[in-house]
C-alpha cells in the first residue's frame, strides 16, 4: 500500500532539496539493466545472472548449449545439455524430455533455433552459424513454436521454486508471414505457470539480408529478445 504524502504549497529552495530518489553514485547501489543491449550475449547473460536470481545460483542448466559460446571465459557452474552429441555436452538429451530430477536447478538458459530450415542456399551454413540441427515440417508450419510448450513444461519441473528461466528468442519472416516467436514462447510459459518478468532487446550490427532479394515486404530483423521468467507468483 502506498504511503500518503503531504505536499506543501510552498516551493522549497533547490539548494535545500534533498531527495532520496536522486542519491549520488557513491550513496546509491541502484544499477538497473538497460532495456536495450548492444553488447555481446555473454556479457548480457552475466548481468542477467547477477540481476534476477534472488541469490547467487549454484546450479545453472544451459538447455541448448551447442558450442557453449555463452560461457567462454565464465566460471559459472553450468551444466550443458544438447541434442547433438558432436558438441560434447555434459548431457545429450532432448530438452523437451530432460533426464533430470525435479527442482534440481536454480537457472535454466534456453536459446532455441531462430531459423526453421536451411533452404536451398547452402552457402550460409546455418548449421554452423545458428546451431541448426533439426528441421521443421510443413505440418508445424516450418516453425519450432510447437517445441515451446513441452520445453517450458520440463523447465518448470526442473527449476527450483523462485528459479529463473532466461530465453533468447527471435521473431522472423517465413513463407511471407511474420512469425511471432517471442509471443508464442511467453504464452506457452505463462500457461504452464511461469510469470513473465522482463524483456531485454538485444541489437545486432545489421539485419540478415541477401543481395539477391529484390523486394521487401517486411522490415529486416536486427534484434532479438532476452525474456526473463520466474517460477513464482511474483517477479520482485
Amino acid at each position: 500500500m502506498a504511503t500518503p504524502v503531504q505536499i506543501s504549497s510552498k516551493r522549497p529552495s533547490l539548494s535545500k532539496v534533498k531527495s532520496t530518489a536522486f542519491l549520488s553514485t557513491q550513496e546509491s547501489k541502484y544499477d538497473p539493466l538497460p532495456s536495450v543491449w548492444y553488447g555481446e550475449d555473454s556479457e548480457l547473460l552475466e548481468k542477467l545472472l547477477i540481476f534476477y536470481p534472488r541469490k547467487a545460483p549454484k546450479r545453472i542448466l544451459d538447455a541448448t548449449v551447442n558450442g557453449g559460446r555463452f560461457w567462454k571465459g565464465s566460471d559459472r557452474p553450468v551444466t550443458g545439455m544438447d541434442v547433438d552429441p558432436s558438441h560434447r555436452p555434459a548431457i545429450v538429451a532432448d530438452n523437451t524430455a530432460m533426464p533430470l530430477r525435479d527442482a534440481s536447478f536454480d537457472v535454466i538458459v534456453y536459446d532455441p533455433p531462430h531459423i526453421p530450415n536451411q533452404g536451398k542456399d547452402k552457402s550460409k551454413d546455418f548449421n554452423t552459424r545458428f546451431g541448426l540441427v533439426l528441421r521443421s515440417s510443413k505440418e508445424n508450419h516450418y516453425t519450432f513454436t510447437h517445441t515451446f510448450p513441452p520445453f517450458v513444461k520440463e523447465a518448470y519441473r526442473v527449476l527450483r521454486d523462485e528459479g529463473i528461466l532466461l530465453c533468447k528468442i527471435t521473431d522472423y519472416v517465413h513463407h511471407h508471414r511474420y512469425q511471432w516467436a517471442h509471443i508464442e514462447l511467453i504464452n506457452a510459459a505463462q500457461r504452464i505457470g511461469f510469470i513473465a518478468c522482463d524483456c531485454i532487446i538485444k541489437i545486432r550490427e545489421g539485419p540478415i539480408k541477401d543481395p539477391r532479394w529484390k523486394n521487401a515486404h517486411h522490415s529486416r530483423r536486427q534484434h532479438c529478445y532476452w525474456l526473463v521468467f520466474r517460477k513464482s507468483k511474483k517477479c520482485e
